[in-house]
């Protein structure tokens, strides 16, 4: 059994077998060793690489555009500010939306793409969140009509986006699982470097309109032939919505309720970063700059976060990425009231917050194998809904109370102290989780 999945046996160092797993040790069944004969047949037989690399590339299309065009959001927004559309903590909330139908739709997902499979999931979901940007290019001005397309479409879309590439990597890598997921969770990081950038210019030159227009055509133009490239290696089984089972666990309640508590902050420095730059005197361009520096460095997060989950395990490094997300904006936002220590701050916090998305869904795989991966990871993913739905507008609605923009740095300290707190709040939950497993404190776990 390699060294990376992390093993969970009975007090008396016994694992049950499969037919023998009750409501009382069905904690002690959770790892891949306990799984049934066809299930560990399957997770033994993983290639870790062949037709995966390709695999890996279609979910990297993918996720460059439904991370990268979510992440952009605030340089989006910034812009409909400006223009009287509706206030910050409005906007911000349409933003939010899209990202917690992530959330509120992942257990959905999962049934829905163990009946029809992940390509056609992959091409429904690019196809909502291209034409979601599209539509929203005829309502610009339209707040309300702004959560049904901007919110609603494209949320649709961005779940089932989001179920996919976090599935398929695990079908075809073990040992690389991390790095794997890494690159897919990278392309995200990168394609909000790269649009937020493209917005702030098209905005310049056309207006918010053909911003999202021209963003939603690209995304349809390489998003579907990316969709093409997504094989499945073995098709899920149909399955229910829910193991309730699973809740039996103190392991998987832990990192349910650390998943929950870690969401909150997760959205805040990429939403407000650019209205952020404003309240400090700085160009708007410098505001799309700190959302580009902040993505591109979640990139670097993702791929060197994923690549050391493979050597010193996935919990490990998610308490890791928590820790230093939380300590970023605790200690080094807000003192940031110059351009240097700003872009410092967005390296760090996005190389940080970038790390989570990549690593959680090789915690769940490690945890639970590929053969459950759909369905604990759905049932995760679920519980971040209100993170990603409240978030940002928590923070919107402390900045509007505390004096909105123009009271400068310190309106903006109470969301930078609640969202740190957050993270470290999430992060205490899996230091518990990882040490109940074993107190070592060098073990790869």
């Amino acid at each position: 059994m390699s060294t990376d999945q992390i093993e969970m046996r009975n007090t008396r160092g016994l694992s049950l077998p499969p037919e023998q797993t009750t409501v009382d040790n069905f904690e002690d069944s959770l790892s891949v060793n306990a799984v049934p004969n066809a299930a560990v047949v399957h997770e033994t037989a993983v290639p870790d690489g062949s037709y995966g690399w390709i695999a890996v590339f279609g979910c990297a299309v993918i996720t460059w555009w439904f991370v990268g065009t979510t992440y952009s959001w605030g340089v989006i927004q910034t812009a409909l500010v400006e223009e009287g559309v509706s206030g910050a903590s409005t906007l911000s909330f349409v933003g939010s939306l899209t990202v917690s139908c992530i959330a509120i739709l992942a257990v959905a997902n999962a049934r829905i793409v163990s009946g029809i499979g992940a390509q056609k999931l992959a091409f429904l979901g690019v196809t909502l969140l291209g034409g979601g940007e599209i539509l929203a290019a005829f309502v610009v001005d339209n707040v309300g009509a702004l959560f049904a397309t901007v919110g609603v479409v494209m949320g649709v879309g961005t779940s089932m986006c989001f179920m996919t590439v976090s599935i398929i990597p695990a079908q075809y890598f073990q040992r690389k699982r991390g790095l794997a997921n890494g690159i897919v969770f990278a392309a995200g990081g990168l394609g909000g470097a790269a649009i937020s950038l493209a917005i702030e210019r098209l905005l310049d030159v056309l207006g918010p309109a053909w911003a999202l227009r021209i963003v939603g055509i690209l995304t349809l133009g390489s998003g579907l032939p990316a969709a093409w490239l997504i094989r499945e290696r073995a098709p899920a089984k149909r399955t229910t919505f829910v193991d309730w089972r699973l809740f039996t666990s103190l392991k998987f309640d832990l990192l349910f309720l650390s998943g929950v508590i870690a969401t909150f902050p997760l959205f805040v420095p990429p939403f407000f970063l650019p209205l952020y730059c404003q309240s400090i005197q700085l160009k708007p361009s410098v505001g799309a700059a700190m959302v580009a520096i902040f993505n591109f460095s979640g990139a670097l997060g993702r791929i060197g976060f994923g690549l050391l989950c493979d050597f010193f395990g996935p919990l490990n490094i998610l308490f890791i990425t928590l820790l230093l997300t939380g300590v970023s904006m605790l200690v080094l936002w807000p003192f940031s009231n110059t351009l240097v220590p700003l872009a410092i701050f967005a390296i760090w916090n996005g190389i940080a917050s970038g790390g989570f998305f990549a690593v959680m869904p090789t915690v769940v795989g490690s945890v639970f194998g590929s053969h459950k991966m759909p369905i604990a990871m759905g049932m995760i993913v679920t519980g971040w809904a209100g993170g990603y739905l409240m978030g940002g507008p928590i923070a919107g609605y402390m900045l509007g109370r505390y004096g909105g923009v123009e009271g400068g740095i310190m309106a903006f300290r109470p969301a930078m102290y609640y969202a740190g707190s957050m993270s470290l709040g999430a992060a205490s939950l899996v230091a518990w989780m990882r040490f109940r497993i074993d107190a070592t404190v060098l073990r790869k776990l």
